[in-house]
């Protein structure tokens, strides 16, 4: 039936936008980076390799998941919109639409900010399901929520991959609270989350032996230096990760291996370095069953039914909109 594509995100409004958060960042205190950037094309298919090592469960456990309720959730919910927000190379969304492949009028709609990897992934499942209205929106899911299409009928919102554990608690509020409006009355939410367990398996998920994480980590400053022309060397920065306990979040950071200044020059700033002064690139929050209901309720939403892996290291919560009364 065809794909349709919507930019609202263009290439001169990214980059400007990344210029700004780089600067806001680079100059707060602590030093940070939104960890969104990490996904160039290096970075994307870094990520890929992470998802494969022995250490990361995340990606398995999900999909294992996926697998087991896929069928009895189409059923469920006979869903005539699926949207999803970040689906990356929409690889996740093909076990619902495989339950849901039987000449039914679906539509998938697929938001994120990357127009070529949006569009070749839409693209392709163009190819796997000729029947499915397919809508690619490039656009920054924070941002831009209100320009999606209206329902055509009973819709399903997907956030995977444990994404919402990348945001502090009051961006996480306000994305959510746009979801319960996307909903209308009759959606539903399916979340996935990264459970606490473990330190030992949460910190070796996020520093593999490997050292494929570290490169991951490291890649975020080639991002920089491409983005506001800047000089750092990736090389001379050091991974470092771990379990904050009192938060429930992995922090990972990037260390100054030696002493060093940086100069963006895009940005008209130079940054001086000392031996172990940081960069925060990522939090990943991790989650229990009543935290997940809690943060759903805040928002509006709540929490119908609740999935985990035989482990207990992931789980999926299917959301649905609070009565107004």
């Amino acid at each position: 039936m065809g794909c349709l594509l919507d930019v609202h995100a263009d290439d001169a409004r990214v980059l400007a936008r990344m210029a700004e958060d780089i600067r806001r960042g680079l100059t707060a205190s602590p030093r940070q980076l939104p960890p969104k950037y990490f996904y160039d094309e290096t970075g994307s298919a870094l990520f890929e390799r992470i998802t494969e090592l022995p250490e990361y469960y995340l990606t398995r456990a999900e999909d294992a998941i996926l697998r087991d309720i896929a069928e009895d959730l189409a059923r469920q919910l006979g869903p005539s919109d699926i949207v999803e927000l970040g689906p990356g190379a929409c690889r996740k969304v093909r076990w619902l639409l495989d339950a849901l492949a039987d000449g039914r009028d679906v539509r998938y709609v697929a938001m994120d900010v990357g127009r070529e990897g949006l569009a070749r992934a839409v693209g392709a499942l163009a190819d796997e399901y000729p029947h499915m209205h397919l809508h690619a929106v490039v656009a920054d899911f924070e941002r831009h929520l209100g320009c999606l299409p209206p329902p055509i009928g009973r819709r399903l919102v997907l956030f995977l991959g444990s994404t919402i554990g990348n945001f502090d608690p009051p961006a996480r509020h306000a994305l959510l609270a746009q979801v319960r409006r996307l909903l209308g009355s009759e959606g539903r939410f399916l979340l996935g989350v990264d459970l606490v367990k473990d330190r030992r398996v949460l910190e070796a998920a996020y520093d593999d032996a490997a050292g494929v994480t570290r490169e991951f980590n490291r890649n975020i400053l080639r991002v920089v230096n491409r983005a506001v022309d800047g000089d750092f060397v990736p090389e001379a920065w050091r991974h470092h990760s771990f379990y904050n306990t009192e938060a429930s979040r992995i922090e990972m950071h990037l260390l100054a291996a030696a002493p060093q200044r940086v100069r963006l020059r895009a940005l008209g700033l130079v940054l001086d370095f000392d031996v172990g002064d940081g960069i925060w690139t990522e939090s990943s929050y991790k989650f229990t069953r009543e935290s997940v209901s809690l943060m759903l309720g805040d928002a509006g939403l709540v929490l119908d039914e609740w999935q985990t892996d035989p482990e207990d290291h992931f789980g999926l919560a299917l959301a649905r909109p609070r009565e107004r009364t």
